[in-house]
């Protein structure tokens, strides 16, 4: 059923570009899993898509929030590293589109949630690094536990944040990822890690809802506290139109 509700947010959303197949057509198209889309529109928004092209900042105007979604490895070189082995599949003009969409959203206080490969944008965009193999590390294998495999992670939440308001002290969650933030961006606060301390969660200081999240939210629709909460900051977004 088609809504009028002239209401309902706007919600961003960015997009992959990726070699595809669908009916007799093999080519390159612009893709994003359903679920994110099923996620937004269940929390009341509805989801527009943001491909890596043709990129222009004042798209934002006419949205009332942004998710930054989950996807492939970042470039190395956008935060001054050599490529590990394990880092494959980057595509650098999508973190440029990205990091641009985050500097604007963070500038005009546009409502954000960054998932999995969104956090870590999140925190590049802002300065920060990311630890390219999680394995060298000795974190545990939950995190990606195998190919197209999501694991799940329990996270301990730091008290006084969004998150725990959100989640409380602490929650399990679908995770799926090899890399993640090492040195974090100043202006922004580590609110969740999981056990072996890796970050899965921060919020950006200063700004009314601009939080990233190391898990995937939207492989979960049993709970859509995170895209509940964007769709709320969204509807606050609107009505100051």
């Amino acid at each position: 059923m088609v809504s009028n509700d002239s209401d309902r947010p706007r919600i961003g959303i960015t997009t992959y570009l990726e070699p595809t197949i669908w009916g007799v057509w093999e080519r390159e198209a612009a893709l994003l899993p359903r679920v994110y889309l099923d996620a937004v529109a269940t929390a009341g928004g509805v989801p527009l898509l943001l491909p890596p092209v043709g990129t222009d900042p004042s798209v934002l105007d006419v949205l009332d929030g942004l998710v930054i979604a989950g996807g492939c490895d970042v470039d190395p070189a956008s935060y001054g590293a050599a490529p590990h082995p394990e880092t494959v599949g980057t595509r650098p003009g999508r973190d440029e589109h990205e990091a641009v969409l985050i500097a604007a959203a963070l500038e005009a206080d546009l409502p954000l949630l960054a998932v999995c490969r969104g956090l870590q944008m999140l925190n590049v965009t802002l300065g920060g690094t990311l630890q390219q193999h999680l394995p060298d590390t000795g974190a545990h294998e939950q995190h990606r536990p195998a190919p197209a495999i999501f694991g799940r992670t329990e996270v301990k939440i730091e008290p006084d944040t969004l998150t725990s308001e959100l989640f409380g002290g602490t929650t399990t969650v679908h995770c799926y990822h090899h890399q993640a933030l090492d040195v974090v961006a100043d202006g922004l606060r580590v609110t969740a890690r999981a056990g072996d301390g890796t970050v899965e969660a921060a919020e950006v200081t200063g700004r009314s809802f601009a939080l990233g999240v190391q898990w995937h939210p939207e492989e979960n629709p049993e709970d859509l506290r995170l895209f509940a909460v964007l769709v709320a900051e969204g509807k606050k977004r609107r009505a100051l139109r």
